[in-house]
Protein backbone atom coordinates (compact mmCIF):
# COMPACT_ATOMS: atom_id res chain seq x y z
CA UNK A 1 0.00 0.00 0.00
CA UNK A 2 1.01 3.52 -1.10
CA UNK A 3 0.75 6.98 0.05
CA UNK A 4 -0.14 9.99 -2.16
CA UNK A 5 3.55 10.50 -2.57
CA UNK A 6 3.96 6.77 -3.71
CA UNK A 7 5.96 6.06 -1.07
CA UNK A 8 4.91 2.58 1.11
CA UNK A 9 1.87 3.51 3.69
CA UNK A 10 4.53 2.54 6.44
CA UNK A 11 7.25 3.77 5.95
CA UNK A 12 8.91 5.59 8.85
CA UNK A 13 10.30 8.46 6.77
CA UNK A 14 6.58 9.35 6.44
CA UNK A 15 6.98 10.66 10.03
CA UNK A 16 9.95 11.85 10.86
CA UNK A 17 13.53 12.40 9.20
CA UNK A 18 16.17 9.68 8.89
CA UNK A 19 18.59 11.66 11.61
CA UNK A 20 16.21 11.38 14.36
CA UNK A 21 15.18 7.48 14.08
CA UNK A 22 17.61 6.79 16.58
CA UNK A 23 16.31 9.61 19.21
CA UNK A 24 14.95 7.55 22.24
CA UNK A 25 12.39 9.82 22.46
CA UNK A 26 10.98 8.52 18.68
CA UNK A 27 11.13 4.66 20.09
CA UNK A 28 7.50 3.38 20.87
CA UNK A 29 9.70 0.22 22.79
CA UNK A 30 10.83 2.90 24.99
CA UNK A 31 7.54 4.72 25.83
CA UNK A 32 6.13 1.16 26.49
CA UNK A 33 8.73 0.19 28.70
CA UNK A 34 8.47 3.29 30.67
CA UNK A 35 5.03 3.18 31.06
CA UNK A 36 4.82 0.10 31.58
CA UNK A 37 7.28 0.39 34.37
CA UNK A 38 4.78 3.35 35.80
CA UNK A 39 1.63 1.81 36.05
CA UNK A 40 2.92 -1.14 37.40
CA UNK A 41 4.56 1.25 40.16
CA UNK A 42 1.11 2.71 40.46
CA UNK A 43 -0.09 -0.55 41.41
CA UNK A 44 2.05 -1.31 44.48
CA UNK A 45 -0.08 0.68 46.44
CA UNK A 46 -3.08 -0.60 45.96
CA UNK A 47 -2.08 -3.72 45.93
CA UNK A 48 -0.08 -4.26 49.17
CA UNK A 49 -3.02 -4.22 51.44
CA UNK A 50 -3.95 -7.76 49.55
CA UNK A 51 -0.17 -8.81 50.13
CA UNK A 52 0.07 -9.39 46.61
CA UNK A 53 3.14 -7.77 44.13
CA UNK A 54 2.08 -6.84 40.59
CA UNK A 55 2.63 -10.60 38.96
CA UNK A 56 1.04 -12.57 41.70
CA UNK A 57 -1.79 -10.00 41.06
CA UNK A 58 -2.26 -11.38 37.18
CA UNK A 59 -1.78 -14.61 38.46
CA UNK A 60 -4.72 -14.36 40.61
CA UNK A 61 -6.81 -12.42 37.55
CA UNK A 62 -6.09 -15.48 35.59
CA UNK A 63 -7.49 -18.11 38.08
CA UNK A 64 -10.66 -16.22 39.50
CA UNK A 65 -11.20 -15.86 36.03
CA UNK A 66 -10.93 -19.43 35.61
CA UNK A 67 -10.26 -21.73 38.44
CA UNK A 68 -8.63 -25.36 37.60
CA UNK A 69 -6.07 -23.90 34.58
CA UNK A 70 -2.82 -25.90 33.58
CA UNK A 71 0.82 -23.80 34.90
CA UNK A 72 1.04 -23.85 31.05
CA UNK A 73 -2.45 -21.91 29.90
CA UNK A 74 -2.17 -19.51 32.77
CA UNK A 75 1.61 -18.79 31.41
CA UNK A 76 0.22 -18.88 27.71
CA UNK A 77 -2.54 -16.09 29.32
CA UNK A 78 -0.14 -14.24 31.25
CA UNK A 79 2.95 -14.20 28.14
CA UNK A 80 5.31 -15.77 30.74
CA UNK A 81 7.77 -18.87 30.74
CA UNK A 82 7.60 -21.31 33.05
CA UNK A 83 10.98 -20.04 34.79
CA UNK A 84 9.45 -17.00 35.76
CA UNK A 85 5.89 -18.22 36.35
CA UNK A 86 6.87 -20.94 39.12
CA UNK A 87 8.49 -18.76 41.58
CA UNK A 88 5.39 -16.21 41.49
CA UNK A 89 2.93 -19.86 42.22
CA UNK A 90 5.40 -21.09 45.16
CA UNK A 91 4.91 -17.49 46.44
CA UNK A 92 1.10 -17.76 45.98
CA UNK A 93 0.97 -21.15 47.54
CA UNK A 94 3.19 -20.46 50.48
CA UNK A 95 0.70 -17.19 51.26
CA UNK A 96 -2.37 -19.70 50.61
CA UNK A 97 -3.97 -18.04 47.69
CA UNK A 98 -3.63 -21.15 45.76
CA UNK A 99 -2.59 -24.74 45.25
CA UNK A 100 -0.66 -26.82 42.78
CA UNK A 101 -2.32 -30.09 42.07
CA UNK A 102 -0.26 -32.57 39.94
CA UNK A 103 -2.80 -34.46 37.54
CA UNK A 104 -3.23 -38.16 37.71
CA UNK A 105 -3.17 -38.45 33.96
CA UNK A 106 -0.23 -36.76 33.08
CA UNK A 107 2.35 -36.16 36.65
CA UNK A 108 4.19 -33.23 34.40
CA UNK A 109 0.91 -31.20 34.07
CA UNK A 110 0.28 -29.25 37.36
CA UNK A 111 -3.37 -27.62 38.03
CA UNK A 112 -3.73 -24.49 40.15
CA UNK A 113 -6.82 -24.52 42.42
CA UNK A 114 -7.48 -21.08 44.35
CA UNK A 115 -7.69 -21.53 48.15
CA UNK A 116 -10.93 -20.32 50.18
CA UNK A 117 -8.35 -17.99 51.49
CA UNK A 118 -7.49 -17.10 47.75
CA UNK A 119 -11.31 -16.47 46.45
CA UNK A 120 -11.63 -14.38 49.43
CA UNK A 121 -9.29 -11.98 48.20
CA UNK A 122 -11.00 -11.31 44.96
CA UNK A 123 -13.78 -9.62 46.80
CA UNK A 124 -11.18 -7.15 48.29
CA UNK A 125 -9.32 -6.82 44.95
CA UNK A 126 -12.41 -5.30 43.59
CA UNK A 127 -10.92 -1.52 44.39
CA UNK A 128 -7.88 -2.41 42.41
CA UNK A 129 -8.65 -1.12 38.72
CA UNK A 130 -10.53 1.79 40.00
CA UNK A 131 -7.57 2.59 42.31
CA UNK A 132 -5.57 2.42 39.34
CA UNK A 133 -7.56 4.87 37.28
CA UNK A 134 -7.68 7.48 39.87
CA UNK A 135 -3.94 7.07 40.31
CA UNK A 136 -3.37 7.48 36.34
CA UNK A 137 -5.79 10.61 36.38
CA UNK A 138 -7.25 9.66 33.17
CA UNK A 139 -10.58 9.81 31.99
CA UNK A 140 -12.13 6.09 31.93
CA UNK A 141 -12.56 6.28 27.67
CA UNK A 142 -8.99 6.99 27.54
CA UNK A 143 -8.12 4.04 29.52
CA UNK A 144 -10.99 2.46 27.75
CA UNK A 145 -9.18 3.27 24.19
CA UNK A 146 -5.39 3.29 25.39
CA UNK A 147 -6.28 -0.73 25.78
CA UNK A 148 -7.98 -1.29 22.73
CA UNK A 149 -5.16 0.14 21.10
CA UNK A 150 -2.46 -2.15 22.86
CA UNK A 151 -4.96 -5.01 22.29
CA UNK A 152 -4.47 -3.98 18.60
CA UNK A 153 -0.32 -4.25 18.91
CA UNK A 154 -0.05 -7.13 20.56
CA UNK A 155 -2.49 -8.57 18.01
CA UNK A 156 -0.09 -6.79 15.30
CA UNK A 157 3.18 -7.70 17.46
CA UNK A 158 2.30 -11.93 18.04
CA UNK A 159 4.43 -12.57 15.01
CA UNK A 160 7.44 -10.70 16.16
CA UNK A 161 8.41 -13.21 18.55
CA UNK A 162 9.39 -15.63 15.35
CA UNK A 163 12.40 -13.34 14.64
CA UNK A 164 12.02 -14.57 10.62
CA UNK A 165 8.11 -13.12 10.94
CA UNK A 166 9.86 -9.47 11.41
CA UNK A 167 12.04 -7.71 8.57
CA UNK A 168 15.61 -6.62 9.76
CA UNK A 169 16.58 -2.82 9.17
CA UNK A 170 18.71 -4.29 6.43
CA UNK A 171 15.39 -5.58 4.60
CA UNK A 172 13.98 -2.87 5.13
CA UNK A 173 16.62 -0.77 3.24
CA UNK A 174 16.84 -3.13 0.64
CA UNK A 175 13.16 -3.12 -0.16
CA UNK A 176 13.14 1.17 0.06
Amino acid sequence: MQNAAGKPRFAIENIMKPEDWLRLDAQLCFRLYAASRTVTQCYQPLLAPLGLTYPQYLVMLVLWEEDGLLVKEVGERLRLDSGTLTPLLKRLEQAGHIRRERRAENQREVRLMLTDTGRALQASALGVPQGLAQALGMPVDEIVALRGLLDKLLAQSDGCADASACTTAGDQKKSA
